[in-house]
């Protein structure tokens, strides 16, 4: 079953799809001009949405709470030891492009959305006439949600957590279920509410844990710098082409952490009251880069600095001894839950479109058993399949951004 669900990951990620991901990206920064560099700018230029809405700070945390997962520490460390220190540049590649991308996203998704169409699916079914191809799109969302959004966050979280305590998986189940369910059956206030709490305290400690490692390992900070670009460009990291390793690996991974061009960040932003087409651009751009130009780079340097192996967990042991393992499966855990409640409202909106706004309730309580059943199975076919409908949910995406490039602009 691995063999034929890595068979066709090859075939979905193959050159094709990277390719035109990139393509689409440099498209779309030559026509907006270059607009990822004028980001600070246009950050002070657009500000938050209605009072007594969904403000972009509050829609931002929810969008982020779906991209800084648990990819962000363990992704990014499995992108190292897959394909070495040069798949940090093309991550880095992968999140510049996919600034553009995610601007051009949202500024169609708020051009063409209305109370009953979001995100891709409003843009494919009215600006491209194509309500079946919206569904396909839909259809895939919804996997991919019960999937990488939420299988394989409690699962990952889960193999850390039991590092440091005994506790019976089905117990950590049954308080996952539990969690989830509270926190999803309020709908997108109550889970944006939970994003905005939860997010800034992980990520400040997190960030705070990789800043003081690659402080006390500063004299080598140099040495790992050069060799993510020497890497990058190295025989090593080209080896099969454009595809080598290093490339492959650090876009897929970039993009499995970003989510740049899939689809998942116009169904989020377009919970931002009285937002202007130009201002979800903007603050989804500010996502991608806190996410992988920050968080994912902050973990590369800090793994490079103290790991050959590339073990997240030796890095964090460097500072804080012991009590590594209880704080990884602390931030995994509050990362997770992020990630796990913002691909909630991704799969909900998507599934409601397919069912006509029906079976809610029972999408609810699916998703946060999905949730719990991540802690009870193993977590190596579902990475795949995560990577598979990541995969998919980028072809109908990226063929209406390309389509509908032409109504894609910036102002002046």
């Amino acid at each position: 079953m691995n063999a034929v669900l890595d068979r066709i990951n090859g075939y979905v990620w193959g050159s094709g799809l990277i390719f035109l991901l990139l393509g689409t990206g440099a498209l779309l920064t030559l026509k907006l001009g270059f607009i990822q560099l004028r980001l600070p700018f246009l950050l002070v230029k657009n500000k938050s949405g209605k009072k007594g809405g969904f403000t972009s700070f509050r829609t931002i945390c929810m969008s982020l709470g779906t991209t800084m997962g648990t990819g962000n520490i363990t992704g990014a460390a499995a992108s190292l030891a897959l394909g070495g220190a040069g798949s940090v540049f093309w991550m880095w590649v992968s999140a510049f492009l996919g600034m553009a991308l995610v601007y051009g996203e949202n500024v169609l998704s708020a051009k063409y959305e209305d109370n009953e169409l979001k995100g891709p699916m409003a843009y494919i079914s009215k600006g491209l006439n194509a309500p079946v191809l919206s569904r396909i799109f839909a259809f895939f969302c919804v996997a991919a949600a019960l999937g990488m959004g939420s299988m394989v966050q409690t699962g990952t979280f889960y193999d850390e957590l039991k590092k440091c305590c005994g506790i019976s998986p089905a117990i950590i189940a049954a308080a996952v279920f539990a969690v989830v369910f509270m926190i999803i059956r309020g709908g997108a206030n109550r889970i944006g509410t939970a994003a905005q709490l939860l997010l800034p305290l992980a990520s400040a400690a997190y960030g705070i844990l990789c800043i003081a490692i690659i402080i006390s390992h500063r004299s080598v900070l140099s040495e790992v710098i050069g060799r993510i670009f020497r890497e990058a460009f190295s025989l090593r990291s080209a080896a099969g082409g454009f595809t080598g390793y290093a490339v492959s690996v650090g876009i897929r991974r970039g993009i499995f952490s970003n989510e740049a061009g899939l689809g998942s960040s116009p169904l989020l932003h377009s919970t931002a009251d009285g937002a202007s087409p130009e201002a979800r651009g903007t603050w989804a751009m500010l996502e991608v880069f806190l996410d992988t130009m920050v968080c994912c780079t902050l973990t590369a340097l800090a793994v490079m600095c103290v790991s050959p192996d590339f073990s997240v967990s030796e890095a964090a042991a460097s500072i804080l001894g012991g009590y590594s393992p209880v704080f990884l499966a602390a931030e995994l855990g509050l990362f997770a839950l992020c990630t796990v409640i913002g691909w909630y409202y991704c799969g909900a909106t998507c599934f409601s479109y397919l069912t006509g706004g029906r079976f809610g309730g029972v999408f609810c309580a699916a998703y946060a058993a999905a949730a719990a059943l991540g802690i009870l199975v193993s977590l190596e076919s579902l990475w795949t399949l995560s990577d598979i409908f990541n995969g998919l949910m980028a072809f109908p995406n990226l063929l209406a951004i390309l389509l509908l490039i032409n109504k894609i602009k910036r102002k002046k």
